[in-house]
């Protein structure tokens, strides 16, 4: 039996300075990276960008499914990863979810990779 890495969401991890400003701790490299290793599958990175820029911030899980060449299950797996890891939410209505980006998570991720203007000396 295989141990399933732990996903702490992102909201748990303090990090608010870009990294090239400060190095990350090890304690929040770890929390970091699970974010990090969902985005790098292309489907994940796809349906977090079809959920952030669809109408009214948010997707049923029926306007996703259309968009991708795999089955209903493997979308639902990927939506999962995403959720688990916070990168979106998701509110059951009836018998369909929707789903919306989280924007702490994704403001946070954006923070630690920004690279601040700095005046030329």
């Amino acid at each position: 039996m295989s141990k399933q890495p732990v996903r702490v969401p992102l909201a748990l991890v303090d990090c608010h300075t870009p990294l090239v400003d400060e190095p990350l701790s090890a304690d929040q490299a770890e929390r970091l990276a699970s974010s990090f290793k969902a985005l790098g599958d292309p489907i994940r990175l796809r349906l977090l960008s079809l959920i952030a820029s669809h109408a009214g911030g948010e997707a049923c899980v029926c306007d996703l499914t259309d968009a991708f060449d795999v089955s209903a299950p493997t979308i639902s797996h990927h939506l999962k990863v995403l959720r688990e890891t916070g990168l979106v939410t998701s509110e059951r209505r009836a018998t369909w979810v929707y789903y919306r980006a989280e924007p702490a998570a994704l403001d946070l991720l954006s923070t630690v990779l920004s690279v601040p203007q700095r005046a030329n000396a």
